[in-house]
Parts: C-alpha cells; structure tokens; sequence
C-alpha cells in the first residue's frame, strides 16, 4: 500500500502551520481551499488517508468537502477542527456517516494534531480478527505484527486521599488535549466518583441506568461507547453509577468485558478505581494493561501501596503496577518511597495546591485550564511515558526495542 496523503483545509494561517508540521514528520500534506480543489485531488490521487476539514470558519464550503470524501465509493475519514463551544453543535452529525471521523478543538498545538492524524492513520490500516482490531501487512509498518488495541490503564490505592481521580482526570486530559490521543475516561468508582462533576458535565446517563432500561425493554445492554458523554476537551467520559445502592446490574465479568470491547477505537483507557478490593475491581485488574497506583509521602499511603504490591503478587497482576507519586516537591525521598513500596516510580506530580480547585470549579483538567504550570507538565511526562511502553513488543518477557516507529518517524521510548 503506498503513503497516504493528507488533505488539508483549514483557514490559511492554520493551514501554513499544519502542513509544515506533517510535512517535516514525513506526511505529503495537500492544501485545499474549495470543493474544486478537492474533487480534482480526489479524481486523481486513490490514496488520500485523512482530510483535515475547518468546522467554524465556512461551515456549508466544509460540507461540501464532506460530500466529497464520502461520494460515490469513498469512505475517507475526516478530522474537524471546531471550539470547544461548536462542539457539542456538531457532534454526531458526521459520525453518523462514518464511524472513522473525529473531531479535535482548537486551540491546539499542530504536534498534537499530528498525532491524531498519526492515530487515525494507524486505525485506517487495521483489520478486526475477532479478538479485537490488527494491523494488515503494509510497508508503512516495520512491525509484522503490531496490534492496534487502547491501552487500558487503571488508577487504583486502597487508601482514598492519594489522588486517584486527580491522576486519572488530568492524565486522560493530557493525553487527550496534549498528545492529540483518542481517550476514554471510565469513572469506575462505584461509591464517591466525582469524574463527571469534575469536569462539569450535567446530566450523564450511566452504565447502571442505561442497563437497567435495556434490561426492561428486553434488548441487548448498550456498549460504553454508546452510553458515554462527550466533554468538550474531547475525552469521552463513561460514568458506572452515579449513587452507591442499586447496582447489582453491574456484574464484574461484564463490566470487564464492556470495558475491553471498548478498546476499538480508542488509544488509551483511563480507569478511575475506588479503593478497595472488591470483585469488580479485581476483574478490572485483570483486564488492564497498566495499574498505576498514586501515592503521597505519609506513612498510610506507602503502607497501603506495600499492601497493593502484596495483593497484586497474588492476584498475578504485580507486573503491571507502577508507583505515581503525589506532591513530589514534599522533601521526602522518592528514592526512599520506591524501596519501602518496593515498586519503581513511573512519575512525579507535584503538589496544585488549589490550582485543582480552580480547574474543577471551571468544568476542567488542571492540564487544560493551566497548560503552562509545572504539574501540568508533570501529567504530560507521564502521559508520554506511556506512549513511550504502548508500542513495546506485546509478548511477555520479550526484549524492548530500542526505538519505534510510526509512519517512517523515528521514536525513543521513554523511560520509566
């Protein structure tokens, strides 16, 4: 299959900036500012993999340009840039049509435009085996068999007060918004989650309500993805339930199992965990790729990490967790914290002191309402580290290659 292009068009200062960016990762962008323009590309290139379309500025030239990408035998998905404001006006209009569209909100940097793009590109390319989607044979790709599945990563300590949801919340945002990765947020904190009054959202039909009316009205219970709610930043957010009693419904094996059927179509999983052991959560457990497990520098806190190592020996899980330590800048040891837990730390977050506060009040991640503040950039570490070990060879125990690639770039993964 040869390199596929990408068409480009957005408003012209965007547009400059946009293409210079895919072009120096190696993509052949092609800018386009009429429905002509985009027909003769179409009439005379078969290989155009997205089109990069401006949601706000001439909304009726874009659906035109739509038009096009789906005539006839075409099925070319699209990426529509809009505000966060246009969003919720426009979501669902295109996807009706096809499943592949996405949309990304401005402001953005055009890195992380690039890894949507990269992202899509990626799913383009992907066949379903029956476990779940697979790379087809392409020279784009060195690896002969990279699987294309999100990564399911929980947060989870026993004790509450280390900062689960705040993890969770902030490391799907910078994933999200930062590296223009697709994110689903599941709030799987089936006593006192808060994920979705944290960012604001009213209103938010969950699994347990969802189920329970499939169940009445005798059909199939919904998929996550069909139940959950879109914030504007872009994360899709899965809420279980929103109030502790009644929840019989949510049988873990099936809860585990909506969860891994999810990972079509996502890059990431963020599973926000209440802190005890229950058989949910030992389901969840099993079915994640990653368990990162906060802590603070209080004595509580490392004992219940060293009680979570403990569990996890038995459970068959150790060799997912990783330590995340909280409010870093304490002047306690991280090195100290890693011997006593017994597990590496895969990052420091430093103390927000009330900038979580703030951010919450505002319907936000710390990560989006303040981009320029040191924690933030302590979320986005962590999300790249993650990047980094999502592309590792899958089989247990195989040795870890020196660098990825994606599309012809060269990439050093990070280091724990």
């Amino acid at each position: 299959m040869g390199r596929q292009a990408i068409v480009v068009a957005l408003p012209r200062d965007e547009q400059v900036a946009v293409i210079r960016e895919l072009t120096e990762a190696g993509f052949e962008a092609l800018p386009v500012t009429t429905p002509q323009d985009l027909e003769t590309i179409l009439n005379g290139r078969r290989e155009i993999g997205v089109a990069i379309l401006d949601g706000e500025s001439d909304f009726d030239r874009s659906l035109e340009f739509y038009s096009l990408l789906h005539d006839s035998d075409r099925d070319i998905p699209a990426l529509m840039v809009v505000s966060p404001r246009a969003l919720d006006r426009l979501a669902g209009a295109a996807t009706k049509a096809n499943i592949d569209d996405e949309f990304f909100t401005r402001p953005y940097s055009t890195d992380s435009l690039r890894w949507r793009i990269e992202a899509m590109l990626i799913r383009s390319v992907t066949i379903d085996d029956g476990s779940g989607p697979i790379l087809q044979s392409s020279g784009d790709f060195e690896s002969e068999s990279w699987s294309k599945r999100a990564t399911i990563v929980s947060i989870f300590n026993p004790k509450g007060g280390v900062g689960k949801t705040t993890t969770a919340l902030n490391l799907a945002a910078a994933l999200q918004v930062r590296l223009g990765l697709k994110v689903m947020l599941v709030d799987a904190d089936t006593v006192t989650g808060h994920i979705a009054t944290s960012l604001g959202l009213e209103s938010v039909t969950t699994v347990v309500d969802a189920w329970t009316d499939d169940v009445e009205e005798g059909r199939a219970e919904r998929s996550l993805i069909d139940i959950a709610t879109q914030h504007a930043n872009g994360l899709t957010v899965c809420v279980l339930t929103a109030s502790p009693l009644n929840t019989e419904i949510l049988v873990p094996e099936q809860v585990g199992d909506a969860i891994r059927a999810a990972r079509r179509g996502f890059d990431f999983i963020i599973v926000d965990m209440h802190p005890s052991y229950s058989p949910l959560n030992q389901t969840i457990f099993e079915r994640s790729d990653r368990i990162l497990v906060p802590v603070t520098p209080d004595v509580p806190a490392l004992r219940a990490a060293v009680q979570m190592r403990d569990v996890a020996q038995e459970l068959g899980v150790r060799d997912k967790l990783a330590l995340v330590v909280n409010r870093a800048n304490s002047g306690v040891s991280v090195a100290d914290m890693e011997r006593t837990v017994g597990m590496p730390a895969l990052a420091l977050i430093r103390s927000g002191g009330l900038l979580f506060v703030r951010a919450a009040n505002e319907g936000r991640s710390v990560v989006e309402q303040y981009p320029k503040e040191k924690v933030t950039e302590d979320f986005e570490i962590l999300a790249q580290k993650l990047v980094g070990t999502e592309f590792q060879a899958a089989e247990k125990g195989a040795a870890a290659k020196p660098a990825f690639r994606i599309f012809n770039r060269s990439k050093e993964p990070a280091r724990a």
